[in-house]
């Protein structure tokens, strides 16, 4: 069954003043549809079209060659993107609680020097890309990735990403990345983000 762009659980209004309506329509019908209508053309035909895109890029590798950048590109930012809208809710931001929050304070010492981590790996990332809060196997991490490149394909679980793409805030914040990265956490759903701990 061809992947689909799974409809936003809030409405496109939702997050503002911190993401504002009009980069979520684009964000979601424009962008997203784009990466689910060639990552369903590339794996159109092929073993691997009715697979579960987390599946698809943990085993990259299966992936024909010719196919491979068109897949790894594209059902990379449909599952980034999936995993996107879920990670913030007009009843997010605050801090998170429970095992989640232990495993921050365990990792990285506390909730702000976290944030301060999250914040340094989103605005160094070099052209477009994502920050992301993962479980490496042994504990919880902060990385980037560049482009649509997800964690899942180097044996990370995502927990939390941030989209640092121009698409994710240009129209409301030009290029201050840092200002969109600040405004962002006031929308982050930690229960969501809670129930990825392994």
């Amino acid at each position: 069954m061809a992947y689909e762009v799974p409809p936003l659980p809030y409405d496109y209004d939702a997050l503002e003043p911190h993401i504002d309506e009009a980069t979520m329509r684009l964000h979601h019908d424009k962008h997203h549809q784009a990466y689910v209508d060639k990552v369903n053309g590339a794996l159109e035909g092929t073993e691997h079209a009715d697979a579960p895109i987390a599946d698809v890029l943990r085993n990259l590798e299966a992936i024909p060659q010719d196919k491979r950048t068109v897949v790894r590109n594209n059902g990379g930012g449909h599952y980034n993107h999936s995993l996107f809208w879920e990670w913030m809710s007009p009843d997010g931001g605050g801090e998170p609680d429970g095992d989640l929050r232990a495993a921050i304070d365990d990792a990285f010492g506390s909730f702000d020097d976290f944030k301060a981590k999250m914040k340094e790996a989103g605005v160094n990332q070099f052209g477009s890309g994502w920050a992301w809060l993962v479980h490496d196997g042994s504990g919880l991490a902060v990385v980037s990735s560049a482009n649509q490149d997800n964690p899942i394909s180097d044996g990370r679980t995502p927990l939390l990403g941030v989209d640092v793409w121009e698409h994710a805030y240009y129209l409301k914040y030009n290029n201050r990345r840092p200002d969109y990265i600040d405004a962002w956490w006031n929308v982050v759903n930690w229960p969501k983000v809670a129930e990825g701990l392994p």
